[in-house]
């Protein structure tokens, strides 16, 4: 192997080591009105507007608790981008020149707490107690 090739090699490898990439992953998410306490995959994450970090592509589970309005839960979908799929992943997290990042972004509505007056509730009670002593 020639010195000229012998160098060429070695600068391509000082230069796939110094310019390593890497993929950020965020995922804000915002309510409608702000201040929900946010919830996802059971971790507390804060209150709205928020973002996470996250490793890895999947289904989570974020649930939406305020005061006054119903708590929201809903399974969302964070797709894979195709630059993460295999074997691309593994150039894009270790040699992608510069930073990649991966910013998702989902919203969500509260609806307002619907307050049921307590003899409508006690209606309800009394009329399940009468459908399970007559096997309804």
């Amino acid at each position: 192997m020639t010195v000229a090739r012998q160098n060429t090699l070695l600068v391509a490898l000082l230069l796939a080591i110094v310019s390593s990439g890497c993929v950020h992953r965020r995922l804000t998410i915002r309510s409608q009105p702000d201040g929900a306490r946010v919830f996802v995959d059971g971790k507390e994450a804060g209150f709205t507007p928020t973002a996470v970090d996250f490793t890895y592509y999947a289904t989570r589970e974020v649930r939406l608790v305020k005061p006054g309005f119903e708590t929201k839960t809903e399974k969302v979908r964070i797709s894979t981008p195709w630059y993460q799929m295999p074997p691309l992943d593994f150039l894009s997290d270790n040699f992608s020149p510069g930073h990649v990042s991966d910013r998702r972004e989902i919203r969500f509505t509260l609806e307002p707490q619907v307050v049921v007056p307590q003899n409508e509730l006690l209606d309800r009670a009394n009329s399940l107690r009468t459908d399970s002593r007559i096997g309804k």
